[in-house]
This record gives C-alpha cells, structure tokens and sequence, in this order.
C-alpha cells in the first residue's frame, strides 16, 4: 500500500466512521477522515444525544408535579427553553471535542471538508486536492427525509430542532417512528400544544402492536392529539409566521412548527459513487455484503448510508469489524439477531427480538406472558399511568424469543435481559431468578 497517501481514507466522522478509523490506526494503518459538518456524526451532533438530554429536561415538567404529592412545594417552578437548549449545544460541542481528540490521539488526520471519491483509490477534498488511498470507506450516515409537497420547506428536520430561538406554542409533528415519538413527548412536557400526524393507520410499525397500543393509549391522555391516515397536502405560511397545512383529506391544521420527522434517506448523494461503479439502491443506500464490501473491491461502507439497521451501535460495530477485517488479520462480521431498541417516547418503549405477531408466524408454538402494573412512584403520584411488560416464548421448553417493554426507565431495565433473549434463556430461567423488591424491573421474573 505504499504507493497510495493513505491506507485508509474515511469519508464522514460519525459513530461508525470515528470507530473505524480508530481501529484501523491501532493496527498500524496511514489514517485520514473528511467531514463537511461536524465531527460525532447524527447521534452526538444532532440526533440521539442531544435528544436524550432533552427528554430528561422534558421529564422534569412531570416529576415536580408528582413531586407535590411527595411532600415538595413546587410553587415557584418555572421552565427556560434558552437555557436548557443552550446547555445541551454545550455539551454536544464537549463529546465533539472528545471525538476529535480521539482522532487525533490516533494519528488519525482529520480534513474538515467535503470529500468526493474519484476512483476506486482516489478521493477529491472541497479544496481541490486528490489524494490517493488503498481502501476508501464511506460512512456518511443518513439525512432526514422531505417530502416533495408545496410549502414543504417551511417545515423544520431534526437537524434544526435543536437550535429553535423559541418554543413554539403549537407543533405539528410529521411522522410515525422514533424521532416523531420522542419529539412530541418532549415538546409535550415541555407545555407545547402537539399534533402528530402520520399516514398510515399506526406508529411504529416495528414494535409489538399491545406495546404500541398502551403507549398511543398514554399520549392521547397526557394531550397529545394523534392522527392516524392523514397525509399532506400543502403547507402555506401566513403573515404572523404560522403556518396553514392542507390535508388530502380536505381538512386544514394551523400551527407555528413543523416538524418532520417521516424516515432518513442514505446521505450518498453527490459522493461521486455513481460515477465509479458503486452500486447503490433505489434509496440511495449503498449496498454492501455482509463483510461492508461494496461492488468494488477496495471501497466499503458501514451505517446509515447502506440502509441495513439505522442505529449508533451498529454503525459502531460494522465499523470496528471492517477495521479489524481489513486492517486486523481479524476477518469477522456483525450479527444482526435479538438487536435492543428503545423508543425514547413518553413513557419510553423498549424491544428486543420477536413481537408476539413474528413470533406466532415463525413457530408453531408461542405463548405470551405479561405483567401490566402501575409504577410505585406512579401510585403515591396519584398517576393512573400503568406500565405494560411482555414476555414472547416459544417450544416447548418456552425459550425466550421476544421481550417487549413500555414504562418508566423501559430502555434502562431492558438492556440487561436483552443478554438473556440473546443466550437462548427459558421462562423458567426468569422464574428461577430471585426477586429484586421493590423495582420495576422485578416485574420480568414475576410475569403470568
């Protein structure tokens, strides 16, 4: 690999390409990055860290009202958008900082430009320089989607959310999956009146339909207004700077924020990859084997870009396991069985492996224990909010293969007995463990 600059030029300094870069460097590889926006990628700079501290902020709306019912005078409490936003930029510009002084503890070389590929070992930087590599990895993440509908851009993304000079007092939220979810929880919270607006006649699709229900369930009374198969028509903005959205079923919404929030599409646009012979799908994504090789031999690509599982921890570990493949001496690839998954909704869901439906469509022999439960804190809170825990076997020995989570801390209690899914464990297996009383988490051994 002498001949070339680098042995491994990574476009996009996200989750999976700072990982992969890091990794590679450690085995002794001549190391470059180029990023157009900011180094941390979607999940540190704008998407699940930041929305994260947003929940917890949110969450405080809920726990000082309960917290009168614990003896506590809230009467003087009172919220500041400016400073919550203002503290979470500071701390994404801290993990950005982390990030990028990891690269460089790394003797990773880091060009903080736009980068084309050229040829299969030849990339172009914005400033014009060609630079020459052995392998080229593209982790470019993805974009938020937009449709193509009039007035369309007077809607915000996710990208922008988190800089709002302003909450705005209505919010209309375009969209059914995690971010639409999440972002009308906070929103919510935080005293937005808020309308989530999907197409389809459910939200998140993946998740089991009994866990999906409690959760609409919860919204509806919390205040959220959810509108099942309504789909946009136009958007126009009037004077006052509201806007006016049209319906294709004839009806008219007025709000002061649009967010949409209706998927992300695999930032591959304008890479060049076309012109070299990269094979992309039709949504961009850029396909790849289970080994990250595209159709070209010396260019690979991990994450959101190839479109295959769009979470921060895959990225991660389709990174590490490229650089340790082609850098290590250490071939392996990722398994994509029993991935955890958290909703960040209010209340949160948490999922692993089978719903009940995958479940009775793969085995013959499924059976579903549950524990539907109010929270202890819920009950002197005086919160008729009950949580909802479901436990997916199947055969004879009744192997755990799905467990399905909504109520407080969901994505804390899960990850742990997400392990136990992934080890094949019994229903006898969660009997046999002893109790921890009192917590929540107690429920997952004591389910009827």
């Amino acid at each position: 690999m002498a001949e070339f600059e680098y042995d491994l030029f990574v476009i996009g300094a996200g989750s999976g390409g700072v990982r992969a870069s890091r990794i590679a460097a450690s085995h002794g590889a001549r190391v470059a990055v180029a990023e157009e926006h900011r180094v941390g990628g979607t999940c540190v700079i704008r998407g699940c860290v930041p929305k994260k501290l947003l929940v917890y902020g949110s969450h405080f709306a809920e726990d000082l009202h309960d917290a009168q019912r614990f003896g506590w005078n809230m009467a003087r409490a009172t919220f500041d958008w400016n400073i919550l936003r203002d503290n979470v930029a500071a701390e994404v510009n801290r993990l950005e900082g982390l990030y990028g002084q990891t690269l460089g503890n790394n003797k990773v070389e880091v060009f903080r430009e736009r980068a084309v590929v050229t040829g299969p070992n030849s990339v172009r930087l914005a400033s014009g320089r060609e630079i020459s590599a052995a392998y080229i990895l593209i982790a470019t993440g993805a974009w938020p989607s937009v449709p193509e509908i009039a007035g369309a851009g007077h809607g915000i993304t996710s990208n922008e959310v988190f800089s709002l000079p302003e909450l705005p007092k209505r919010a209309v939220i375009a969209g059914g999956g995690y971010i639409a979810n999440e972002f009308a929880g906070i929103f919510n919270e935080l005293g937005v009146k808020v309308s989530l607006v999907t197409h389809g006649d459910r939200i998140l699709r993946s998740y089991d339909d009994e866990i999906v229900d409690r959760l609409v369930d919860i919204s509806g009374h919390k205040g959220i207004d959810i509108r099942f198969n309504c789909s946009f028509k136009s958007i126009t903005k009037q004077d006052d700077g509201s806007l006016v959205i049209e319906t294709n079923q004839g009806e008219t919404i007025e709000t002061d924020l649009l967010l949409w929030a209706i998927g992300r599409t695999p930032h591959s646009k304008g890479l060049g990859l076309e012109d070299v012979g990269v094979a992309l799908g039709k949504d961009g994504s850029v396909q790849v084997g289970d080994d990250n090789r595209t159709n070209v031999p010396s260019i690979y690509a991990v994450g959101d870009v190839t479109n295959r599982v769009q979470l921060t921890p895959i990225a991660i570990r389709e990174g590490h396991a490229f650089a340790d493949s082609v850098f290590g001496n250490n071939p392996r690839t990722v398994n994509y069985d029993c991935i955890p998954t958290a909703v960040f909704s209010n209340p949160p869901i948490a999922s692993v492996g089978m719903t009940e439906a995958e479940a009775r469509a793969a085995h013959p022999d499924v059976k579903i224990y549950k524990s539907d439960f109010r929270a202890m804190k819920n009950v002197l809170a005086d919160r008729n909010e009950r949580a909802l825990y479901k436990m997916v076997v199947a055969g004879a020995n009744e192997r755990v293969v799905g467990l399905h989570l909504i109520g407080p801390d969901s994505g804390e209690i899960l990850q742990a007995a997400a392990i136990a899914v992934k080890a094949g464990l019994t229903k006898q297996d969660f009997d046999d463990t002893v109790a921890l009383h009192p917590s929540m988490s107690e429920e997952l051994v004591l389910m009827k």
